[in-house]
């Protein structure tokens, strides 16, 4: 195929950019910003465009399709260059479903833990020397790519529940058709998008709905949401819940308990990741994996990109990065690194980086998230909330809502670090929240400074 990807810098975009290249189509690509890790990814394999921008002659009539990212807009000169010539126009989920409608798919959704639990089942089968796909929202041990497009007969897919593109208002978790659901919890996101929290739960109902005859449902139980979704769905499917493996924690190392009392040791922790491991212990089993395979192959499971991201340990004092940032993310997120080491004071920093985040009706909705911790630090760049058009907010409105009696706000990154610089590290941790960078801050430059 000849295919032009619109908006091909974006983190899944630029994956598929290059796993379609790796099969041999001839790609383009183009956007108006691209940055790293993406530029230099696209770089080393020659599809970095030419110049940064737009440009309609990049569209011509012997192009097969065009994918669309959501980067792009909807008066995007490209796109409608594509549009008046009658070219095939897919978002990229759209895509994915149509290279994959004939593999078993198994997709990943809900509002938090799905990125782990996508990369907890690509690690299992990978392991077991399986053959399957995939599509995963962050860089995995291993893996090339975050996209692989082959002739594997199984396609793991993390299902964001986000629009598809700036032309196709339905989340990407509707594309999908899964063989085996997945729907590790709900909790209110995307509040630019989903102005309700009941229109926000509707879209999962909707998505079960879509799963084939015969498929499979596995939910987080203990969800306020799910159990009724699962008992309403006009789907004709097998529906599970799950509510996580037992486990206990010696001495910072975490060990999972089978229910014939066996103990296998873990390199993870959290009650949040041992119920994300059953959710993929079942999404295994379903692909074909035993249960011996299956606990032998989690030993070594490290964990995603930037989630409980390790980046410095010293005697007694560890600094561990992760991409929570939406409140249900950050409060499992908090607790579970306050209970793997309870003899040590926390200090969690959070970045307020999102639609979400930074919108003040949504604030309320952080009470209690750092209730855990022994120091509570908000971060937010105002130069983030003048890109995203919002409108301002304050410390004290931060302050307010999140209701900590050891919080302080910041809105530069040097008053942060200056305040972490200020503390003993003794029996003490730093823990990182944010799908940011706390305005481009390097962490492990930082970690080396304090400790």
């Amino acid at each position: 195929m000849k295919v032009h990807l619109i908006a091909t810098g974006g983190a899944v975009m630029h994956n598929l950019t290059i796993a379609l290249h790796l099969l041999g189509h001839e790609v383009t690509g183009s956007d108006d910003e691209i940055y790293n890790p993406a530029r230099d990814r696209l770089a080393k394999h020659g599809l970095l465009p030419d110049k940064m921008g737009w440009d309609a002659d990049r569209i011509t009539p012997d192009l097969d399709c065009v994918i669309l990212g959501m980067h792009a807009r909807i008066n995007n000169p490209e796109l409608k260059k594509a549009q008046d010539l009658g070219i095939r126009i897919y978002s990229f989920p759209e895509f994915i479903y149509e290279q994959s409608k004939d593999k078993k798919r198994i997709v990943v959704a809900g509002s938090h833990g799905k990125t782990t639990t996508t990369s907890m089942i690509m690690h299992v089968l990978k392991v077991c020397e399986m053959q399957f796909d995939y599509l995963v929202g962050a860089q995995l041990e291993g893996f090339e790519t975050m996209v692989q497009i082959t002739d594997a007969p199984v396609i793991v897919l993390e299902g964001d529940e986000y629009l598809s593109s700036p032309i196709d208002r339905r989340p990407k978790i509707m594309h999908y058709r899964p063989h085996v659901a997945i729907i590790t919890g709900i909790a209110w996101d995307h509040i630019n998008v989903f102005p309700t929290f009941e229109g926000y739960v509707g879209e999962f109902q909707k998505f079960v709905d879509t799963i084939p005859e015969g498929g499979d449902l596995y939910y987080y139980g203990k969800d306020a949401e799910l159990p009724a979704i699962a008992e309403n769905t006009t789907a004709n499917i097998q529906t599970t819940a799950y509510h996580g493996f037992n486990f206990e924690i010696i001495e910072g190392q975490t060990i999972l308990i089978k229910a014939n009392g066996e103990k296998i040791r873990l390199q993870i922790f959290g009650q949040h990741n041992l119920e994300n491991l059953q959710a993929a212990y079942y999404a295994c089993k379903a692909s074909g994996v035993s249960d011996a395979q299956f606990f032998e192959a989690i030993q070594s499971f490290k964990g995603a990109a930037k989630r409980l991201q390790l980046i410095k340990k010293v005697d007694n004092t560890i600094a561990y990065r992760d991409f929570a940032h939406a409140p249900s993310k950050v409060k499992a997120t908090v607790e579970a690194f306050k209970k793997q080491y309870p003899t040590r004071k926390l200090v969690a920093c959070v970045e307020l980086h999102t639609f979400s985040s930074l919108n003040k009706a949504f604030l309320p909705q952080y009470k209690g998230a750092v209730e855990a911790a022994d120091f509570a630090y908000i971060f937010f760049s105002e130069h983030t909330l003048k890109m995203k058009k919002l409108p301002p907010i304050t410390k004290a409105d931060i302050q307010v809502n999140f209701g900590h009696k050891r919080l302080k706000v910041f809105n530069h990154r040097g008053e942060l670090h200056r305040a972490l610089k200020n503390h003993k590290w003794n029996n003490k941790n730093l823990l990182m929240m944010s799908s940011g960078t706390f305005s481009g801050t390097n962490f492990e430059e930082l970690a080396d400074l304090l400790f």
